[in-house]
């Protein structure tokens, strides 16, 4: 069962995931690695705006500390 936020992430790991970043952004892509401080490295990201796909970014590093939430994605 999961009980703490690793837990959660590790799950996450190889999986889609939707993440909302500070100012409304969201990002979709494949969760390839995290670190302590949140950082996440996501492949295949895409940028969303109203659920819709704006653009492909491929491999991207997002800072830990822009992250609002992670949630499991399509």
């Amino acid at each position: 069962m999961e009980k703490r936020p690793f837990d959660i992430l590790n799950n996450s790991l190889n999986n889609r995931v939707a993440i909302g970043m500070k100012g409304g952004k969201e990002l979709r892509g494949v969760m390839a690695s995290y670190d302590v401080h949140m950082n996440i490295v996501l492949e295949k990201a895409e940028e969303l705006v109203n659920g819709e796909v704006t653009r492909g970014i491929g491999t991207i590093l997002i800072r830990g500390d822009s992250v609002v939430y992670i949630a499991p994605s399509q």
